[in-house]
């Protein structure tokens, strides 16, 4: 059970580091996301894969995959947020008009 604390501890502080420099660099992941609910997400989505799969993973290609996901994180939902205007001129957009 250690090793897995310690490992989840290490996943989490490599995921903290990069999300600092994505967050500073984004002001709509600032907006739209807490910082410390995506670290627990994203420990708990990369948690599955194993430590040795994990230390291969480049920082460079975790920050890509974490962009990925925080991208769609702050902008799902937004649709909601429309007014019924906002809509049509959206629903026109999306089908050519």
């Amino acid at each position: 059970m250690l090793e897995v604390t310690n490992y989840h501890q290490e996943l989490a502080v490599r995921i903290a580091r990069i999300l600092d420099k994505l967050f500073k660099n984004n002001s709509l992941y600032l907006v739209r996301l807490n910082k410390k609910e995506m670290i627990g997400t994203l420990v708990e989505t990369f948690a599955k894969f194993t430590p040795e799969e994990m230390r291969i993973i480049k920082d460079d290609d975790l920050t890509e995959r974490i962009n990925s996901i925080l991208v769609l994180e702050a902008v799902s939902g937004t649709l909601n947020e429309l007014t019924p205007e906002q809509i049509a001129i959206f629903d026109a957009v999306v089908e050519g008009k």
